[in-house]
């Protein structure tokens, strides 16, 4: 691999986001930006380093310069979302099956708890985000784990594995759709299978959609409730498409209406989101809707990372394995043949200074993986990669 001053080589085409500033960016007071020392070069955290999208910096400015940060109108996000996942997705989702939290792990404990009794078994298919595990157990549920299948180029859903846990007992799925931090993105037929899988066993289904609208050009997204009335729940947000986790806002949508019905049973102390963040995700979905653009070219250049980063890797760090992925920004990078042990996210920050995820954050399965946040620009992802083989080769 050639010095990171060689971007014309290394980056070829350019892309919409390349001229990102790191200067600029380390003036950002976010965990990503503030956990550690400006020595390393920050790729963990599911956080974006794009600019906000022109309808979410207007609406927000918009509210700060009439000192409007009073409790919010969450009415108004039901249809928004309806009209956005039409747009997006050809689906109709009823309003009136949706409620409005402060952020997609309150929807899924919420989840939890209308579709689980304590002491029952929950399934999760690892690698998986870590905080589905820790909300399953704190809520005195049991993990049953149903590990994802590598099929040589992209992660599956192991559909044999998930029935074996409905068959133990286990009464619901967590479901990653995209999923963190393996990219994949099951398709109708994979989830019409597990939504019948789920029903033959009396189970029920909750899907965190969350990263979709960042579903990649060539792929299709399907969301598990536009394949009908189920005992279901889905819970969204614009907080990783438009990167506004901070601002707390999600929507949680029940599969009939029973559930709906359940879900309308919300504490009062959670049924609090936002106001700034209710009103950056109506503008999110509202403009999306309009389709002003904005998600085509944020979808646009990850797509380029990914293939950038697919490429620098493979010039870098050749025995590094890259699956496929459809959606996002997270790259789950196979370590294990580099013999750098269970955790090389170690290595890569104490001898490259670059921070990426732990693999084993994401349950056993993660051993010798690490996850790579692709969300910046071309310049800054070479030197990511660059750090990363400085951590292998000492140069």
């Amino acid at each position: 691999m050639a010095d990171s001053g060689d971007l014309a080589r290394l980056l070829g085409e350019p892309s919409t986001f390349d001229e990102l500033d790191l200067t600029e960016l380390r003036r950002r007071k976010s965990w990503k930006w503030s956990a550690y020392p400006p020595d390393v070069l920050p790729a963990f955290v599911a956080e974006m380093d794009l600019p906000l999208a022109p309808a979410v910096s207007e609406a927000l400015r918009e509210a700060i310069s009439a000192g409007d940060c009073g409790y919010a109108n969450d009415l108004v996000l039901p249809a928004a979302f309806a009209a956005f996942a039409g747009h997006l997705w050809s689906w109709a989702p009823d309003p009136s099956r949706m409620i409005v939290v402060p952020d997609v792990m309150a929807g899924i404990a919420r989840s939890l708890e209308i579709l689980t009794e304590p002491g029952d078994g929950v399934v999760l298919t690892p690698p998986v985000y870590g905080p589905f595990s820790h909300t399953i157990e704190r809520l005195g549920r049991k993990v049953v784990e149903a590990p994802m299948a590598f099929g040589g180029e992209r992660w599956r859903l192991d559909l044999p594995s998930i029935e074996a846990g409905f068959a133990a007992g286990a009464k619901a799925i967590v479901l990653c759709n995209p999923h963190n931090p393996t990219g994949s993105v099951p398709n109708a037929d994979e989830l019409r299978a597990l939504i019948d899988l789920a029903a033959q066993h009396g189970a029920g289904v909750i899907s965190d959609e969350v990263h979709a609208p960042l579903t990649l050009p060539g792929h299709q997204f399907t969301p598990l409730l536009s394949l009908g009335d189920q005992r279901s729940i889905t819970v969204t947000s614009a907080s990783k498409s438009w990167n506004v986790a901070g601002l707390k806002c999600a929507v949680v949508i029940g599969g009939d209406d029973a559930t709906a019905a359940a879900l309308n049973g919300l504490p009062v102390e959670l049924r609090h989101p936002g106001h700034l963040g209710v009103l950056a995700t109506l503008a999110a979905f509202t403009s999306a809707a309009a389709d002003d653009g904005w998600l085509d070219l944020v979808t646009r250049h990850l797509q380029r990372q990914y293939e950038r980063a697919k490429a620098l890797l493979a010039e870098a760090i050749p025995a590094a394995g890259v699956p496929e992925i459809g959606a996002g920004y997270l790259l789950w990078i196979d370590c294990r043949a580099l013999g750098l042990g269970a955790s090389p996210a170690t290595t890569f920050l104490d001898k490259g200074k670059v921070a990426l995820s732990p693999g084993l954050d994401f349950g056993s399965q993660g051993s010798g993986y690490v996850r790579l946040n692709t969300a910046t620009s071309g310049p800054l992802l070479v030197e990511a990669v660059r750090r990363m083989r400085s951590a292998l080769s000492g140069d």
